[in-house]
């Protein structure tokens, strides 16, 4: 995809996600459940790398910066967060849902 097509896609994903993540904020100030908090910091967490994304793509940030075993630690950590809070969220639905 060049350069205009990825920034399309990533402006529509930011403004998605930026819906989400405005929901999701004001979801945190109503709710005090483990899970939910979870889930609304991993939509947060996703957002923030949207961000960063549209960062690297105008040149701003380097998420390849720190290598270790030729994995670009940056890029791995900020990609696998949100899905590290949403696993978290299903983790404590599941213990609480057991009968």
């Amino acid at each position: 995809m060049e350069m205009g097509g990825s920034a399309v896609v990533l402006g529509i994903q930011l403004l998605v996600g930026a819906v989400a993540t405005f929901l999701a904020i004001l979801l945190w100030s109503r709710t005090r459940d483990a899970a939910w908090m979870f889930i609304v910091i991993g939509t947060v967490a996703h957002y923030g790398a949207l961000v960063f994304s549209g960062l690297e793509l105008l040149g701003l940030v380097a998420l390849d910066g720190l290598v270790f075993a030729g994995v670009p630690l940056g890029r791995v950590l900020i990609s696998s967060a949100p899905m590290l809070f949403f696993i978290c969220a299903f983790v404590i639905m599941v213990a609480r849902n057991r009968v």
